[in-house]
């Protein structure tokens, strides 16, 4: 019997996730069925318990609703605690709603498998504060880097980020855009400056040669900040690796089997 999955958000029209996980099925054999779930935006939790009935294995979350995800789900993997927010639920046979976030992960595994772009040791920047950094802060911290900073408009909003993590209290960093010094290894935009084709304040002396600079928006083509960070010698990209990444990791936790991306990442790009 085909096991069947959803991404529930609102909007939803635009989402690639249907191609991705068809993908992902035809390439490990696996028999699913994955499709768009429009939902009300105060229908979130009357959809998931409708889901849940009609016999799905799990589902993506995405904007507006990680937050009610979050706090929906009867347990919590430590990646989803840690983020605050949960991108990917599983429905399990004894009832339970499982929270997890693939976010972190997935952008983890687009700078170091794909970029190919070592985390361990490195200078990290990590530009916002907000729901897309939180989620990130976790799987980066994993990968040992030697410094991770966050830099913020609003200082308080950072250093309440970073009081969060406290067992890596002596790797991590608060700044104010202004005041951000030296080069990176890698500097991550997880800011919503792109959505308004904006670019976050940040200092130019940040991007060097060795620099990787991404952007987690991504789009027909590269956004103000990775424009800015590849004019002052920084590599640069998107976030589409992110996305297809962040969906291997879901479709292994629903699958038990995770799936190549390389192919799909690349028809993706086409």
């Amino acid at each position: 019997m085909t096991d069947k999955y959803c991404v529930i958000g609102n909007p939803i029209a635009h989402s690639k996730s249907p191609q991705i996980h068809a993908a992902y099925a035809a390439a490990t054999g696996q028999d699913i069925s994955y499709e768009r779930c429009l939902a009300p935006l105060d229908g979130f939790e009357a959809t998931v318990r409708r889901l849940v009935q009609e016999g799905y294995r799990g589902a993506n979350v995405t904007v507006p609703f990680k937050l009610e995800a979050f706090r929906l789900a009867t347990r919590l993997e430590a990646r989803a605690r840690a983020a605050g927010a949960v991108n990917t639920l599983v429905f399990t046979p004894e009832g339970e709603v499982v929270g997890d976030n693939t976010d972190g992960a997935g952008l983890v595994a687009d700078i170091v498998r794909n970029a190919g772009v070592p985390l361990q040791g490195k200078r990290v920047l990590m530009l916002g504060a907000g729901g897309a950094a939180r989620g990130a802060m976790l799987p980066l911290l994993l990968e040992g880097p030697r410094e991770l900073v966050i830099a913020n408009r609003t200082l308080a909003t950072a250093e309440a980020l970073a009081r969060d993590f406290p067992e890596y209290a002596g790797r991590i960093a608060v700044r104010g855009f202004a005041q951000v010094e030296g080069a990176f290894d890698v500097v991550v935009n997880a800011t919503s400056a792109s959505l308004a084709a904006d670019l976050p304040p940040v200092p130019a002396s940040v991007f060097c040669q060795e620099t990787l600079a991404l952007d987690m928006m991504y789009g027909n083509k590269p956004t103000v900040y990775m424009a800015f960070a590849a004019s002052h010698g920084a590599r640069v990209r998107d976030g589409l690796g992110m996305l297809v990444e962040q969906a291997a990791e879901a479709f292994a936790l629903w699958r038990g089997v995770r799936p190549g991306t390389a192919d799909v990442l690349k028809s993706m790009r086409q």
